[in-house]
């Protein structure tokens, strides 16, 4: 999933540095994540894993790491799964 998430960060974006020098909990706003492309990142979440991200998890944190990203990528499946 992180592997994933690495390569949907270099094709949709577009931050300062390398996303391979980046470790999974770095800060991705330190790193030139801008709110426009936390959207590009947000769709392209959405159609890599099948999920839907609610409103109520949008927030600057999801997109703050890749940690924090595949923890709610995990959620989201979790809760499909369970559904």
């Amino acid at each position: 999933m992180k592997t994933a998430l690495r390569r949907i960060l270099s094709e949709s974006a577009r931050i300062d540095v390398p996303v391979d020098s980046l470790t999974d909990d770095a800060d991705l706003y330190a790193a030139g994540l801008s709110s426009l492309a936390t959207v590009h990142l947000m769709l392209a979440i959405e159609d890599e894993f099948k999920v839907e991200i609610p409103d109520r998890m949008l927030t600057r944190h999801l997109f703050s790491s890749i940690d924090s990203m595949a923890a709610a990528i995990t959620e989201l499946q979790q809760t499909q799964a369970a559904a």
